[in-house]
């Protein structure tokens, strides 16, 4: 122990040391990097310090590395989100309330040690939802939550938020707050919640997995939260399709038929659309045509 080191910096050394996996470790090796004394007599310290968390990274980019080479078996889903957290937040119970996953769900620490993957049907889409193992957990796969669409961070602590966005400043999804719990408060607690939530910016749901309060509202957010376009089609004569082809913005009906079978755009000789982007029903249109959501299309073959 350095000589005149302050208590805060003690207490940041017993949390390090009660760190489980990689990512907690350099967490709270950074924290003690913060508060260490800055005296000459220091300096060994945080030479040593500095030294460890250089080793500690080097070590969770090849853990990331082989978290990915053995999570090749998960193939990404047109919308997919990520639910993260804490460990005991209720990530368990969130995936299991929206999809068909069953995960097991117990008070026990660290419960979850795989992705979980489940699927979350609204509005005729199927959604793809993967809850990861806990945050400050060794089983925690920093590369599935770096390459998602939407980010789910669960808690059930304000003080949760601002540590989690600091672990996930590099991913690139959107991200939703799910403050769960909120069957444990007050109508004026949740009030007083939600303002503190909207004053710091953040895009949010309070939610109660134990009385499933504002599951819906939840549901609605995950899939607004993608930046897709729905597309139909349908064969001459016939209905639409029951489910719609996601399309990301600005595509055109070229990318539709290329995406029903690669080649198919050459064996098109006439298309029509119904809906947003077309002047009138049925109107012929060329493979060129920029879409819009909910639009229906029908193609006829040579």
């Amino acid at each position: 122990m350095p000589i005149n080191a302050s208590p805060h910096f003690e207490r940041a050394q017993s949390e390090h040391e009660s760190a489980v996996g990689t990512e907690a470790k350099i967490r709270t090796l950074k924290k003690m990097l913060t508060l260490a004394p800055k005296h000459k007599g220091a300096e060994n310290l945080l030479k040593q310090l500095k030294t460890r968390l250089k080793k500690l990274k080097y070590t969770s980019e090849k853990e990331s590395k082989k978290a990915g080479s053995t999570q090749k078996g998960i193939k990404k889903e047109d919308m997919q989100a990520v639910i993260i957290g804490k460990t005991n937040v209720g990530k368990s119970s969130i995936i299991s309330l929206l999809t068909n996953a069953e995960p097991k769900i117990s008070e026990n620490k660290f419960t979850t040690t795989n992705p979980i993957i489940g699927m979350m049907s609204f509005e005729k889409t199927s959604i793809q939802l993967i809850e990861i193992p806990a945050i400050e957990s060794e089983y925690y796969n920093k590369g599935l939550v770096n390459t998602a669409d939407t980010i789910l961070i669960v808690v059930d602590k304000i003080e949760q938020i601002k540590e989690i966005l600091e672990e996930i400043k590099n991913s690139s999804g959107k991200k939703i707050i799910l403050f769960n719990k909120i069957d444990l408060l007050s109508e004026q607690e949740k009030r007083k919640l939600s303002s503190t939530l909207q004053s710091k910016k953040y895009n949010f749901v309070l939610i109660s997995t134990k009385t499933k309060e504002n599951l819906d509202e939840l549901k609605n957010k995950i899939f607004h939260s993608f930046d897709k376009i729905r597309v139909y089609t349908k064969e001459p004569g016939k209905e639409k399709s029951p489910k719609p082809i996601i399309m990301k913005p600005d595509s055109i009906l070229k990318d539709v038929a290329e995406k029903i079978l690669k080649g198919f755009s050459k064996k098109v000789k006439e298309t029509r659309i119904w809906g947003p982007s077309s002047k009138f029903a049925g109107q012929k249109i060329g493979l060129q045509h920029k879409l819009k959501d909910l639009d229906v299309v029908e193609f006829k073959t040579r």
